[in-house]
């Protein structure tokens, strides 16, 4: 049986120059840490013990940075697990989302750690090479872009509402079937709907490390900030 967290926390060390009132705090918020780190934890272990999911039935295409057209299955290489994310980037768009931009500049900067487990793969509405110009504008040299041929995948993964126009990011985990074939292992599914009052709908852990990140600080995420393509 594992310790308790409130046990555990009282381990911390105290800094110098700390009021007894934010020692007490503290050790309490340390608690809650450790809790948190616990069922994060738990969270994954529920996740990788999901049953087998849908096969993937449709032939979804993509074009690659060659202009060469490839199959789902074809985005694995030579990875067992295929982690894909559909960003906001339709041929409409001016400019690709700002949101997504931000989440993809880290992941460019893990690109080469994550492909030595799996296989990584960015999907958009765009043409590739629209998608490959704004990647180097941004300095991005370690993802792959994949153009959508037609807008099946994005319509049956929730990523295109064809009704209001509007496009939706969308990660998404598939693995190889012992048949050959493609399975979904995972997609994010936090809509609007489930979101608490106030909040934008996001999954947990928050997949952008830019949250992570205000969250650490006394100011927080702030519920009117967005971050932005340009800061002049």
């Amino acid at each position: 049986m594992s310790t308790s967290s409130s046990e555990l926390a009282t381990k911390r060390r105290p800094r110098p120059g700390e009021s007894e009132a934010y020692a007490q705090a503290r050790q309490e918020l340390l608690a809650q840490e450790i809790e948190l780190q616990r069922h994060i934890d738990r969270v994954a272990e529920q996740r990788r013990k999901l049953p087998p999911g849908p096969a993937i039935e449709k032939d979804y295409r993509f074009k690659d940075v060659n202009g060469t057209e490839v199959g789902l299955g074809d985005l694995f290489g030579d990875k067992q697990t295929l982690v894909t994310y559909f960003w906001m980037y339709g041929p409409e768009r001016e400019r690709p989302c700002p949101m997504c931009t931000n989440l993809l500049g880290p992941l460019n900067a893990n690109a080469n750690d994550l492909k030595q487990r799996v296989a990584l793969a960015i999907l958009g509405r765009s043409p590739v090479e629209r998608q490959v110009a704004f990647a180097r504008e941004r300095g991005w040299q370690h993802l792959q872009f994949h153009q959508t041929v037609g807008d099946d995948y994005a319509l049956d993964f929730r990523g295109l509402d064809p009704a209001k126009g509007w496009e939706y990011p969308v990660l998404a985990v598939f693995q190889k079937s012992g048949d050959g074939g493609v399975r979904l292992f995972w997609k994010g599914e936090m809509t609007g709907e489930m979101a608490d009052a106030g909040k934008d709908p996001r999954g947990g852990p928050d997949f952008a490390p830019l949250w992570s990140a205000l969250d650490l600080t006394p100011e927080g995420r702030g519920d009117k900030w967005y971050p932005r393509l340009e800061y002049y």
